[in-house]
């Protein structure tokens, strides 16, 4: 955080009340386990939990204040608030309007994260860059990123994620970004959103919370960037394409190795320069197309780019390749899954020799067209020439139907997992995919476990 907070300044960003002394506090927290002297325990609500319930244990620890939304029988200096996530997000305005550090904010259906963590890896070469750790990227992960600024930092790359509307609004409203990238909009968690037009719109709420002088850099392949366009008005829009000329910022010669890995040529305004990934799938090309616009327009060399994006790493659960039992290969995707990001996938893993088993589990959030997306993966791995598809899960049960002779569909992970041991060969390549609560990535566990003597 950036120099000393007082209990009434934060009360007068989010209409509070000061109890008890006007306390100076060095540093917010809303984890009662790790207060330090000076600190002030911010009590976050929950369905499952109170944070006002600890506020005698972070006393102990060593917190001089509290922010709290309902009366504690403590000494401690209080400020009591309507919404201790309103007021969490209070300190964390005041934080980055203390910060002179360029603030780029990143959101779309897919893709932030890695893009985020490219974006992060340029800048990071241009400067002393925060990054989103992990993927805190919701209300609560935003503004707790943003509390991490210090007056080292040049640049700050905040991740913002959404289920329903309002939620970027509300991190982005913390943010500010000077910078704001959309990666894409489409079906993914259309259930919280009600349509792909709803979808479009809570992207779009990053744009509203860019500063006026700032930049948009946005997806020229996207059917709604015109949309977008239009919604920033005064503010200045750089677009980046997988391979169009027409954008500011694209890519060309582009190629795919046996395992997946993409060389291009990035051309940008100022100039091209030839990038070797070490991530897999021409999806990834896109995502650093992208990551570069938003760096650039931040910043960063040519030379920042190509160093950046070439030392980037994959995520763990995100398309990463490892050797499992049996000397097969595993192709871990087990993040998240959405219709556009299991076709990508599948993209992949048609590249790889040997014989090829998507083991898929449920997409969530799909709303009424669950079934549907559903049933054109089955068919679109088919049409790829996957082997086999094994399916775990109810929604799952369309995509082995589309997918025909070679599916299977399984009652219980355990079978699945059986299933895949046995047949495991180092011919064989896997890939696991499925949303979070398909929890695929026990999958993985018992593909990568080495063999028994």
């Amino acid at each position: 955080m950036i120099g000393e907070y007082s209990l009434s300044e934060v009360a007068k960003e989010c209409k509070g009340i000061v109890i008890g002394s006007d306390v100076k506090i060095c540093r917010f927290s809303t984890d009662s386990r790790d207060m330090l002297e000076g600190d002030a325990f911010i009590a976050l609500k929950g369905k499952n939990f109170d944070g006002n319930d600890l506020v005698v244990e972070a006393a102990k620890k060593g917190a001089v204040a509290a922010v709290v939304t309902r009366k504690i029988d403590t000494n401690l200096p209080m400020l009591h608030v309507d919404n201790g996530l309103n007021a969490l997000a209070a300190v964390a305005r005041i934080t980055r309007e203390r910060s002179s550090a360029k603030i780029i904010g990143i959101t779309g259906s897919q893709g932030k994260t890695t893009v985020k963590e490219m974006t992060g890896s340029i800048l990071s070469q241009a400067g002393s860059t925060l990054i989103t750790p992990k993927n805190q990227n919701n209300t609560i992960g935003v503004p707790l990123t943003l509390l991490s600024l210090t007056d080292q930092h040049e640049f700050a790359v905040i991740e913002m994620g959404a289920d329903r509307h309002g939620e970027i609004k509300f991190s982005a409203s913390s943010a500010k970004p000077n910078i704001a990238l959309i990666t894409n909009a489409n079906d993914a968690h259309v259930e919280g959103f009600g349509s792909l037009t709803g979808i479009v719109e809570a992207k779009g709420e990053i744009i509203d919370a860019t500063v006026q002088t700032g930049r948009l850099v946005l997806n020229y392949d996207d059917a709604n960037v015109e949309k977008w366009v239009t919604r920033a008005e005064s503010r200045v829009v750089k677009k980046f394409s997988g391979q169009n000329p027409s954008a500011d910022y694209f890519a060309s010669d582009v190629s795919i190795g046996s395992k997946g890995a993409a060389e291009f040529i990035l051309n940008t305004p100022v100039g091209s320069q030839p990038i070797k990934l070490g991530l897999l799938g021409n999806h990834n090309v896109l995502n650093a197309v992208a990551s570069s616009a938003a760096a650039m327009e931040a910043g960063a060399s040519l030379m920042h780019v190509k160093t950046g994006l070439e030392s980037v790493k994959p995520v763990c659960g995100r398309l990463s390749l490892a050797r499992g039992i049996k000397q097969c290969k595993v192709l871990d995707d087990t993040y998240n899954a959405s219709p556009s990001s299991f076709k990508a996938a599948i993209d992949v893993l048609k590249l790889f020799p040997g014989e090829k088993v998507l083991v898929a589990g449920d997409m969530r959030e799909l709303g009424t067209k669950s079934e549907e997306f559903h049933g054109k993966i089955g068919e679109y791995a088919a049409n790829a020439g996957i082997e086999r598809l094994y399916a775990i899960g109810e929604k799952s049960l369309h995509m082995v139907r589309a997918f025909g002779s070679g599916a299977k569909h399984f009652s219980s992970r355990t079978q699945l997992i059986d299933e895949c041991r046995e047949i495991a060969s180092p011919n064989l390549v896997f890939l696991i995919k499925g949303s979070r609560g398909s929890r695929m990535e026990a999958v993985i566990e018992e593909l990568w476990k080495a063999e028994e003597d």
